[in-house]
């Protein structure tokens, strides 16, 4: 972070497309409760990142509804943290279109992601999706922010965002105005896979609906799930050392000791030499105990979008108030009239 001496900031955001899953609440959000605590955290819905593919506008504005309920319903404090709808801040677009300035046309060609967003058709690919993690960049260090939440799929970015910030730092003579961010890493829970592919991602988009749990899935549906769960026909081994190769054993014990915040051998101390037949209904009570309280919250909160909304606009001028400035100073640096 070199010799930057500012707040110790978080921002993280997750796109309002599709239901909110598992692995979205292990990879993200539960870790969002976590750090609202130590940090001065801003977590917004990243709907100008939805955008670069078509969207529904109703189901936009539903989804987003739908990603702040679950930051509200898994424990996320408004008066702890902001939460935020991406372009209710309009310091977002205005950072980002000068951080298109300083970054470099090969540093966008290396990003991964966009090659397997685009496949092989990338000339019908909108240019936001080209460019999107420039926009990135300009949501981290709008905030300034020093730490961000990152999965493997999103390191690179997270690297741009530290090559834009050093540019920008070195070619307008602003030494250590912008922070280089630090990656958070997730721990357990950090990549949860689908329950009928263990080396695939937990996926909304999956075409198998057993393959996913959403945290809007009531007790009922959450236990069928988990009863359908591919397995393997041997015994979970009683050391960990004994997963490797199997997968889908892998993933089911990872989501229980991450939901029971225990470690992989703790669980496999309790339940190794057992079958799935005893494991599963205790897997399947555990996600119900954690996972279906969040659900009804849910529902409540979405049925009440003028709260939604509140939450949503307060948060968004409480990040405003520092983003504005951040772009401010920005201006006056690059030679903007202010």
């Amino acid at each position: 972070m070199t010799d930057y001496s500012g707040p110790m900031r978080v921002l993280s955001g997750i796109q309002p497309s599709g239901g909110m899953h598992l692995g979205n609440y292990l990879g993200a959000i539960r870790k969002f409760v976590d750090l609202q605590s130590e940090y001065e955290c801003y977590y917004c819905v990243v709907d100008m990142h939805a955008i670069t593919v078509w969207q529904d506008p109703q189901k936009l504005r539903e989804q987003t509804f739908h990603i702040a309920a679950a930051f509200l319903a898994a424990g996320v404090d408004p008066k702890q943290a902001a939460i935020f709808h991406q372009s209710g801040v309009h310091a977002h677009a205005e950072l980002a279109w000068i951080f298109n300035c300083v970054a470099r046309l090969g540093w966008l060609d290396r990003m991964t992601q966009f090659k397997d967003k685009a496949g092989k058709d990338k000339e019908r690919a909108s240019v936001g999706l080209y460019t999107y993690p420039v926009l990135q960049a300009a949501d981290i260090l709008v905030y300034k922010a020093t730490h961000v939440p990152v999965g493997e799929d999103q390191k690179q970015h997270l690297e741009l965002s530290r090559d834009i910030a050093g540019k920008f730092n070195h070619d307008f003579k602003a030494e250590n105005f912008f922070p280089l961010p630090e990656p958070l890493i997730k721990g357990p829970g950090a990549r949860i896979m689908s329950l009928k592919n263990g080396e695939a991602k937990m996926s909304k988009s999956d075409p198998s609906e057993n393959s996913c749990i959403f945290l809007m899935d009531d007790a009922d549906a959450i236990t069928k799930k988990i009863k359908k769960a591919k397995t393997d026909p041997e015994p979970l081994p009683s050391e960990p050392d004994g997963l490797k190769g199997r997968p889908e054993a892998a993933n089911l014990v990872g989501i229980y000791s991450a939901l029971a915040k225990k470690t992989d051998a703790d669980v496999l101390a309790e339940y190794g030499g057992q079958g799935f037949g005893v494991f599963k209904p205790a897997l399947a009570d555990l996600v119900v105990e954690k996972i279906a309280p969040i659900g009804e919250e849910m529902r409540r909160l979405e049925a009440d979008h003028a709260y939604l909304q509140t939450v949503l606009s307060e948060g968004a001028g409480q990040a405003a108030s520092i983003a504005d400035k951040v772009v401010k100073d920005v201006k006056e640096i690059i030679g903007f009239l202010t």
